[in-house]
C-alpha cells in the first residue's frame, strides 16, 4: 500500500515513520537543525509545486528520506485512515 504526497509522488506506506506540520515543527531549533542536515544529505525530496505544509519522514533501506508535501498532514492523516492509500497494480486485486 502506498500514501500519496501530491505531484505524482507516492511512498510505501510501510516506510513512513511520521507525518509532521512544517509550521509546528520547524519552530524547533532541533527539528530545523535535522531538515537542514537531511537536504544537505541530499535526503530530502520536494514533491511539492507550491509552499510546502507538510513534511514525511520515511526510511526504507536503512535510507532515511524527508518528502516535502503541499498537502497538510491532516490531510495525509485522513488519507491514511479512510483507505485511500493507493496500492501498487501488482497489489490490487483482480
Amino acid at each position: 500500500m502506498y500514501l500519496h504526497l501530491g505531484q505524482g509522488t507516492v511512498v510505501p506506506f510501510k516506510s513512513v515513520i511520521g507525518v509532521f506540520d512544517l509550521d509546528n515543527a520547524s519552530s524547533s531549533h532541533i527539528t530545523r537543525a535535522f531538515l537542514s542536515a537531511a537536504e544537505k544529505a541530499g535526503n530530502v525530496v520536494n514533491a511539492s509545486d507550491d509552499i510546502p505544509k507538510s513534511f514525511v519522514l520515511c526510511e526504507e533501506d536503512g535510507r532515511t528520506t524527508v518528502y516535502l508535501s503541499q498537502l497538510a498532514s491532516a490531510t495525509l492523516l485522513r488519507r491514511s485512515e479512510s483507505g485511500a492509500i493507493d496500492q501498487a497494480p501488482d497489489e490490487e486485486k483482480a
